[in-house]
């Protein structure tokens, strides 16, 4: 059974069949999924999912695109929804200079706060870093965030990006991307990464695995990369599928347990 480690099963791009569509996730080789919040909506979003589907877990935090709406009083509203049982990480968190907004300096002080959030709560983080992967290592070194642990999502820099934070104790999030024709940097990280550090991904709705490239991604994709993976490491298919499976539920503290077997 695959686990996702980071899907969005809250966007509006599942509206039209979001429960049937969960609901046959079980019986498709997903074992669970963790929604991951990217605003204070998408967390309030997340919660209610995880009430609904006994093997939808939760991540709480604010994207850094979304920084801009932070205060402290919602700072504490994260702090309360992070006790909620089945939330294991406070994510998605980071920086992302693609399109430079909010302000860096908003991006990085609602990122230092909500990795002290990830701290206080004994959780582990879910981290976003696009085009900015100076300040995002910088951030991350400077607050001992490998004392928190936790993803790398989407991991999209070379394997001298990727040694500094599986040094940290990080893992790295592989999804779709590994499966395009022009990911060589990706293919490179894969093949050069230790699988004890691996959980696999799909960022859903976004980023789904060729030949579906373009298309509404969702946690059944997963086998796409299952695949590509396993003809990249030179193991079989099963053996991704074991060995990401336990990482994740190692990174999250998720432990077995006859409901998400």
């Amino acid at each position: 059974m695959i686990i996702d480690t980071h899907a969005h099963y809250d966007d509006e791009a599942f509206d039209e069949d979001r429960d049937t569509l969960l609901e046959q996730l079980p019986s498709c080789g997903i074992a669970l999924a963790v929604n991951i919040g990217a605003s204070i909506r998408t967390t309030k979003n997340t919660l209610d999912l995880m009430k609904r589907y006994p093997y939808i877990y939760g991540a709480v935090g604010v994207h850094p695109s979304e920084t801009k709406e932070m205060t402290e009083p919602l700072m504490d509203w994260l702090r309360e929804a992070a006790k909620q049982p089945k939330v294991v990480a406070i994510g998605e968190i980071g920086l992302d200079y693609y399109w430079d907004e909010p302000e860096r300096d908003i991006q990085k002080h609602w990122f230092i706060r909500q990795l002290d959030l990830a701290r206080q709560t004994g959780l582990v983080t879910v981290i976003h870093s696009r085009d900015a992967a100076k300040d995002t290592l910088e951030i991350l070194k400077g607050e001992k965030a490998g004392d928190i642990g936790g993803v790398i999502h989407c991991f999209s820099y070379g394997a001298e990006q990727a040694r500094e934070y599986l040094d940290m104790g990080f893992y790295l999030g592989i999804g779709g991307v590994v499966t395009f024709k022009n990911s060589k940097k990706l293919k490179e990280v894969v093949a050069y990464m230790p699988m004890d550090r691996m959980v696999l991904e799909t960022d859903c709705p976004y980023l789904a695995p060729e030949p579906f490239r373009g298309k509404r991604n969702s946690s059944l994709n997963l086998p796409y990369v299952v695949k590509a993976v396993s003809q990249i490491k030179g193991i079989s298919e099963e053996e991704v599928i074991a060995v990401t499976s336990a990482n994740a539920k190692a990174m999250y503290h998720i432990h077995d347990q006859e409901r998400i077997l």
